[in-house]
């Protein structure tokens, strides 16, 4: 009997189509799911059935109480190979294999500077005033060449957009908290004195910095306050980083020209979330690495990871 294997949050319904899944073919079938999984009950319920569930990077978190509600599961593989929402201590007790994959950093950069570009020059009010009659220029662009881009974070992601606003003309600078004069020279950007003087001294700032004790909230209200009315902000890094009621609020009172994110405390947002109506924001939903060239490597070395496992050889663990 073939085992099987669930591969959720299949959104965009490609994860079976868009690499060849017949190494493993013989010994599995391949069950997709389109829709969220919102709750442990409602994952546990889904996949009571399955001996292999693949996972799309955080979406889904695996607790101990889902682990003890799938008593079949045999493979976990999840994409990337860091993941803060599955409990491995859980997954150790309950005999279950974690495995993950490659990824890529080129994606989030891009999408960055899709998020950037739309909003200094208006792409989506001007785009949708000209399919609808409105008016024929509305808006006035923000300039990127001699202006200041101000980065939270310098890591891969990080150093690469530093790349590209350099290449626009921008000066850039950077600040985290174990940042230093060594890398920020690597990339050839500023080293911000502090926190405080990169939100003061720029005119975009984007944060690429990962989730932790240290960087959860760093951006509320007071930290906006010292942003220029000018500014934008952009967050393609994690939602908690960001005070959300508070960029609202810098949104809607005219503190800083505009903001873009592409992450969300609660994913997928609800429908009457005040995200989707504030104003001044440019928001996309969660595609910093929602690519071809990304799925093929989640879904490709996927296959890969269920092959080694079958062999009893699991390549790629976690945890």
């Amino acid at each position: 009997m073939k085992l099987r294997c669930a591969v959720i949050e299949d959104f965009q319904s490609v994860a079976t189509t868009v690499v060849d899944w017949s190494p493993v073919t013989d010994d599995v079938e391949i069950v997709p799911f389109t829709e969220h999984l919102a709750t442990v009950d409602e994952t546990a319920a889904a996949l009571a059935g399955f001996d292999i569930v693949v996972t799309l990077r955080e979406r889904v978190p695996f607790p101990a109480e889902l682990f003890a509600r799938l008593p079949r599961l045999r493979l976990l593989v999840a994409s990337g190979m860091r993941n803060s929402a599955i409990d491995f201590d859980a997954a150790r007790r309950h005999d279950v294999v974690v495995c993950g994959t490659a990824s890529s950093s080129t994606p989030p950069v891009e999408l960055t500077w899709a998020l950037l570009l739309g909003l200094a020059r208006g792409i989506v009010p001007e785009a949708e005033a000209l399919r609808t009659g409105g008016p024929w220029q509305s808006t006035l662009g923000a300039d990127l060449h001699g202006r200041t881009l101000g980065l939270l974070g310098l890591g891969k992601i990080g150093g690469r957009v530093a790349q590209v606003g350099l290449a626009f003309g921008m000066e850039v600078v950077a600040w985290s908290r174990n940042l230093t004069k060594e890398r920020t020279d690597e990339v050839g950007v500023g080293l911000a004195a502090s926190k405080e003087d990169l939100l003061d001294s720029s005119d975009f700032v984007s944060v690429h910095l990962a989730l932790g004790e240290r960087t959860r909230g760093l951006i509320g209200a007071a930290e906006l306050a010292l942003m220029r009315p000018t500014a934008y902000l952009v967050n393609t890094s994690r939602a908690a980083i960001v005070d959300t009621d508070a960029l609202l609020a810098a949104l809607r009172d005219g503190v800083i020209a505009g903001a873009a994110t592409d992450v969300f405390d609660v994913e997928p947002l609800p429908a009457d979330a005040p995200v989707r109506t504030a104003p001044r924001l440019l928001a996309t939903p969660h595609l910093g690495y929602v690519s071809r060239a990304n799925y093929e490597t989640y879904y490709g070395q996927a296959v890969e990871d269920i092959r080694a496992f079958l062999d009893g050889q699991p390549v790629r663990r976690l945890g």
